[in-house]
């Protein structure tokens, strides 16, 4: 059984289940932000680790695993919560993989926080074939400036109408911008979470 990080209330109505994305764990500061912030306004949040990054923390330094494995995790998980009606979603990686396994899981809604349109340097080898048809109810947080699909790229890029995307002025891939932009990553933080927790609350429930 995949170990479970709960944050919140647990009689919550509305449960958020967010995975990590490639290179750190669970309990990143970014994830940590996001769990606290989310449970602070009476959501429950759980997360949890994709088998590569449990291996990482025994020693063993492993590539990600591969995307059937990163799926079945997605499933395992949801079988595991339950019936109740969940948001899924996550940051870069975490958030991609369950947008393949949204619709076929049934998702209330689904939340990704940079999501990599693209590998690194790559912009032509795109990951949005299945973002076309994509019926569950998204928000994609995005900084304008994100080398894995900045607001430039993803205008030309055709979206499900399910997907609404939230720009987060000069964020990178992490949603931090630069100093000469006059914004701080305390601010975009902030912004994200709050677009996180009025498109949770206007899902139908």
């Amino acid at each position: 059984m995949i170990p479970l990080e709960v944050a919140g209330p647990d009689h919550a109505e509305r449960t958020i289940v967010l995975a990590h994305g490639a290179g750190a764990p669970m309990d990143s500061p970014f994830l940590e932000h996001f769990a606290r912030g989310l449970a602070a306004r009476g959501l429950r949040v759980v997360r949890f680790e994709f088998p590569y990054m449990r291996a990482r923390r025994a020693g063993r330094r492993l590539p990600p695993d591969r995307p059937p494995v990163l799926s079945d995790c997605w499933w395992e998980v949801v079988a595991t919560l339950g019936a109740r009606p969940l948001v899924i979603g996550g940051k870069s990686l975490g958030g991609r993989i369950a947008s393949v396994v949204a619709d076929e899981v049934s998702a209330r809604g689904l939340v990704c926080l940079g999501y990599p349109f693209h590998p690194p340097g790559k912009p032509q080898a795109l990951r949005v074939e299945h973002l076309q048809t994509l019926k569950t109810p998204t928000l994609i947080v995005q900084g304008t400036r994100d080398p894995l699909g900045s607001r430039e790229e993803v205008a030309g890029y055709s979206l499900s109408p399910a997907i609404r995307v939230h720009w987060i002025a000069d964020g990178d891939h992490s949603l931090k911008p630069r100093a000469r932009s006059g914004r701080t990553e305390k601010q975009n933080l902030a912004e994200a979470l709050e677009a996180i927790a009025e498109f949770v609350e206007r899902l139908p429930w």
